[in-house]
């Protein structure tokens, strides 16, 4: 009888070896499988080329402003002059609705370019202001012919319904006139 019950005991530890066993190389053929479709869901090569751009901004003489697409979104590139510079920064900030110092919207040292993310913060339109002869607004950035929202020159939310200021994203200068974003 010993004999009987080892001999079953061990056809126990077999099967239960062959059935995980199987289940483990089902497991792994079904990922296999799935797996061409998993993958095509990663962004594609050209989409991860755009997560970061680099602009030369040689182009853009004093007074003038450009529009580039990162992301999907327009973002705007002024150059500024020294009197909306002293503009920007001489505003009381107590009296924005979103208050942020002109200094926390630039990088040290190249306060005569502002990068702005063209959307505003209303309902997402785009902002006119950055065209020659473009209007600008009330406060001499730029303006939501939506709704009625103004920017300053420092892309700060000034009048209007927009709960805040034009976004600034993650930027640098790489060398004096290129500028990488994201």
């Amino acid at each position: 009888m010993a004999t009987a019950e080892h001999s079953h005991s061990e056809d126990v530890t077999r099967r239960d070896f062959i059935h995980v066993a199987a289940g483990g190389f089902a497991g792994l053929g079904g990922a296999l499988a799935l797996w061409p479709f998993i993958d095509q869901m990663n962004p594609a090569a050209d989409a991860l080329a755009l997560a970061s751009i680099e602009v030369d901004v040689s182009q853009i003489n004093e007074g003038e402003a450009a529009i580039f697409k990162w992301r999907g979104k327009p973002v705007f590139i002024r150059h500024r002059t020294a009197a909306e510079i002293q503009e920007a920064q001489s505003v009381d900030i107590a009296t924005l609705p979103d208050a942020q110092d002109d200094s926390e919207r630039v990088v040290d040292g190249k306060s005569e370019w502002l990068v702005v993310i063209g959307v505003c913060t209303h309902l997402g339109c785009v902002p006119v202001g950055t065209k020659t002869g473009a209007e600008r607004g009330e406060y001499n950035g730029w303006f939501c012919p939506c709704h009625g929202s103004h920017y300053d020159t420092s892309g700060r939310i000034r009048k209007g319904p927009a709960p805040a200021n034009l976004e600034v994203p993650e930027y640098a200068f790489i060398s004096d006139n290129v500028i990488k974003i994201g």
